[in-house]
């Protein structure tokens, strides 16, 4: 289970970022930043944190609702627009930014998962698995997470057929019986592979 090693181990204030979307075919990607106060944190939340994976789709909420009241954070989105225009991972380094940048302060160190820095106006240490280590980076990936599914389910009303609401835009079979019958909306990642495969298709 995470814990605070990385926080004491980095000192003063601490954000944790982590994302949420980097795989799907369709709709945007999520990052969350978090800064706990470790002297306030509810047991709930020391306890009950994880990799957002690992956790109950009704356990993430719970643990978002709690965090919205005891945590400062932010969100940032990078829409599908901008993935096809830059790629993924820079859209995704663009996000980060933009949820430090929601904070209500500057943290002095951000612990980031995974291993490639975004350029945020602190210190930046990267994480391999960091929502699996540290609380703060765990609860980073719920708030992308909780919100990046309810973006999804608000677009699974708008283009039903796809199965956005249970896949959240990842290429299942549901997903690409979608495709197939449906076609390719305006919030499909035109950049990635299997996309292109259907376009060249319907093009040919």
């Amino acid at each position: 289970m995470p814990d605070f090693s990385l926080e004491l181990a980095a000192g003063g204030i601490i954000a944790g970022i982590d994302e949420a979307g980097r795989g799907p075919w369709a709709g945007p990607v999520v990052a969350g930043a978090v800064i706990l106060d470790q002297a306030t944190l509810p047991e709930t939340l020391r306890q009950g944190l994880d990799d957002s994976k690992k956790l109950e789709p009704a356990r993430r909420e719970e643990l978002f609702q709690i965090l919205q009241d005891h945590a400062d954070f932010g969100v940032g989105i990078a829409e599908v627009g901008e993935i096809d225009e830059v790629n993924i991972l820079q859209a995704t380094l663009n996000a980060m930014a933009r949820a430090l940048s929601e904070l209500r302060e500057i943290p002095e160190v951000a612990l980031v998962d995974g291993n490639r820095p975004p350029k945020l106006p602190c210190e930046v240490q990267c994480i391999i698995k960091g929502d699996e280590l540290s609380l703060s980076i765990a609860a980073a990936s719920i708030i992308a997470k909780v919100t990046r599914d309810r973006m999804m389910a608000g677009l699974a009303e708008e283009y039903p057929g796809y199965g956005w609401e249970r896949n959240v835009g990842y290429g299942t079979k549901a997903h690409q019986e979608g495709l197939k019958r449906l076609g390719v909306t305006p919030h499909h990642r035109k950049s990635f592979k299997p996309i292109i495969n259907i376009l060249g298709e319907k093009a040919g």
